[in-house]
């Protein structure tokens, strides 16, 4: 499981430094594409199998589940960590989040996400004055609090 928030650069070649708490979960080769709300997702092979198996479930029929799909698998990359724990970022992924010095790097349970940290701090500002809003609406915590 991934969590926790951090801050990294993107060097001149486009790398960033994974985080040495995600590195285990990541080993190996995993996948980065694009994700939702301008942030770039980044999934181990299981994830990224379980994602592919929904989509590909989804009905080609329906103009909207070509069009996701169209945009998620065409921006995914298979990436890999070098020694010192760093991805190359790809230039169309890192252009989608606006990315180009400053990320923040989210645990998110499943998946990891790579946010430009100027979209990542006017999103979470935003976000966070509704959190216990949202909280009410999506979680239901049916247990005791001390």
């Amino acid at each position: 499981m991934f969590m926790g928030e951090y801050e990294h650069t993107i060097d001149a070649k486009g790398r960033l430094i994974i985080p040495a708490k995600f590195r285990d979960g990541l080993s190996g080769s995993f996948v980065i594409t694009k994700g939702l709300d301008n942030c770039l997702f980044v999934y181990p092979p299981k994830e990224w199998k379980q994602i592919e198996q929904k989509l590909h479930s989804l009905p080609f029929t329906k103009s909207d589940a070509r069009a996701f799909v169209r945009f998620f698998f065409s921006g995914a990359s298979e990436c890999e960590m070098d020694k010192q724990g760093r991805v190359l970022i790809p230039p169309n992924l890192r252009k989608f989040a606006g990315m180009d010095k400053d990320v923040v790097i989210l645990g998110v349970s499943s998946r990891v996400e790579i946010w430009s940290k100027n979209v990542w701090e006017e999103y979470s500002e935003k976000t966070s004055k509704d959190y216990e809003n949202i909280a009410e609406k999506i979680v239901d915590l049916d247990f005791d609090l001390p």
